[in-house]
């Protein structure tokens, strides 16, 4: 949304792809799962009267465009992408296929997938932790507005705690919401670390990539 109350910032796209930009040109294989918020939250819809089911449909519809939005940023800056979407739509993307995607890495494409896991109940956490596992990530970057993982809303609280390191348990045991559960369990199930970092600070993509002290990791 950037400074929008909703919908896309293109100053914003922009940002995100020339940072995306920099990991490719590093070399360094980079997949893409994004959300819908900015548009429509499933999870909101039963509270307007829209059926859960619908409106969790209508959420992975919203991260379609985002994900369209992105593509056509990254291809402005000159990177190379596919979009593969878990629910199929064949004039605007490829349908999730794992052996393609890899392929798709290989070759220095940037690959966003769109649409969650395509099943209604599960969230964007939880499509980034099964596409991740997939394909064999060595990581799962999770970019918020918070520079990451604290005690408490440091939003809410100025006194929050700032983790540099946790392992899967105490997350657990802190009762830290990383990700949805669902997605947590996936990732530890699987040793696939999470590093939650602000995505909206220049050059944190780089750093946290290059092995700096950015953000929390949880392993």
């Amino acid at each position: 949304m950037g400074a929008k109350q909703f919908g896309i910032d293109t100053n914003m796209v922009l940002q995100y792809a020339e940072e995306i930009k920099e990991l490719v040109e590093a070399g360094v294989e980079v997949a893409i799962v994004i959300g819908g918020g900015n548009i429509f939250r499933g999870i909101q819809a039963a509270d307007n009267g829209i059926d859960r089911v619908q409106g969790d449909y209508m959420g992975m519809l919203a991260t379609v465009i985002n994900s369209m939005a992105l593509q056509s940023g990254l291809e402005k800056v000159g990177v190379f992408t596919r979009l593969m979407t878990a629910i199929e739509m064949k004039e605007i993307a490829e349908p999730f296929i794992k052996r393609r995607a890899v392929r798709h890495l290989e070759k220095g494409r940037v690959v966003i997938f769109g649409a969650g896991t395509g099943n209604p109940y599960f969230t964007t956490d939880t499509a980034a932790a099964l596409r991740a596992t997939e394909i064999e990530c060595d990581v799962i970057l999770k970019g918020t507005r918070v520079d990451g993982i604290y005690d408490c809303d440091p939003e809410k609280n100025a006194n929050a705690v700032k983790f540099n390191e946790l392992s899967f348990n105490e997350a657990l045991q802190r009762k830290l919401n990383v990700m949805d559960l669902t997605a947590f369990t996936l990732c530890q199930e699987n040793n696939l670390p999470i590093i939650v970092f602000d995505m909206n600070q220049k050059g944190n993509l780089r750093k946290v990539v290059s092995g700096e002290n950015i953000g929390t990791i949880v392993k």
